[in-house]
């Protein structure tokens, strides 16, 4: 019998680090990436604390760059050597984690997140970046289409995306304390559909779904998801338009300085006295 606790497995994880080195010999496409990595050193460079040690968890490529990098004592890169989502880190090591567009890959993220959390020290901190949202929506829509009218049903072709006030609820769950979420939405303009697909690929971030379609897809239904998507989501000149949502998540390790909500009970007025001395 399965064990209910046990999260489902939904992405082939040895299939995401074989695309990921096979996008990495053939040049990746690292748009996003870039993004990301310029904006986890501006929001690292808002933080007016120092951090030693840190961990830098399944981010492709190279995510800490200079200067960023120049403040912490020790960077440790955990790379995705396995299919395991067992982190190997002490309780209680590092000063800060950081991860760029890898947790939306991951089966069990609350566990994950678990594990990041015993793994910083008291007032450590949390600081990722994952696509969630309406990420792709449209490639999702068109080979919807395409799929239920030439061939009578619909294969997953896109992996479900993490809802924002998902992700809030998951820190809270995994006792980060602070937590904050926010969302950067990217939209990406192609010539067409088949430009987009080639820069999914490049960027190893193709169909990894365990139950995805393994039979080749039809040249016809390629053809008609691309025609579907020219139709509704292109500009007036012609170019389609693609969305990305990047989920912001950052939560600090329970410490003793940090601002405490006050206990019930403990407020000097009543919520009762503050709405009367408002109509008085």
């Amino acid at each position: 019998m399965a064990n209910p606790s046990t999260a489902p497995i939904l992405f082939d994880r040895a299939l995401l680090r074989a695309r990921q080195e096979r996008a990495q010999k053939q040049g990746p496409v690292t748009f996003l990436l870039d993004r990301v990595a310029e904006d986890i050193g501006d929001r690292l460079l808002a933080v007016t604390r120092k951090f030693a040690d840190v961990a830098d968890i399944w981010s492709p490529g190279e995510l800490l760059r200079q200067p960023i990098a120049d403040r912490f004592a020790s960077i440790a890169r955990l790379s995705l050597e396995s299919e395991s989502e067992k982190l190997p880190l002490q309780p209680e090591s590092l000063d800060l984690v950081v991860s760029a567009l890898a947790l939306q890959f991951v089966n069990d993220l609350p566990g994950v997140l678990a594990q990041i959390r015993r793994a910083l020290k008291p007032d450590g901190l949390l600081l990722a970046a994952m696509i969630g949202g309406d990420t792709l929506t449209e490639l999702r829509q068109s080979f919807a289409a395409a799929e239920a009218e030439l061939e009578g049903g619909v294969s997953p072709r896109v992996a479900p995306s993490a809802d924002l006030r998902d992700i809030g609820a998951l820190l809270q769950r995994a006792g980060f304390a602070l937590p904050v979420t926010d969302v950067d939405r990217v939209v990406v303009r192609y010539d067409s559909a088949f430009a987009l697909m080639h820069d999914l690929r490049s960027m190893g971030s193709t169909n990894i779904l365990v139950e995805r379609r393994r039979m080749p897809t039809r040249r016809a239904t390629m053809l008609r998801m691309a025609q579907v998507y020219a139709e509704r989501f292109a500009d007036p000149d012609g170019r389609i338009r693609a969305t990305f949502d990047v989920i912001w998540l950052s939560g600090w390790a329970p410490h003793e300085s940090q601002q405490q909500p006050l206990r019930p009970g403990s407020a000097k007025a009543s919520l009762a006295e503050a709405v009367r001395g408002k109509r008085d």
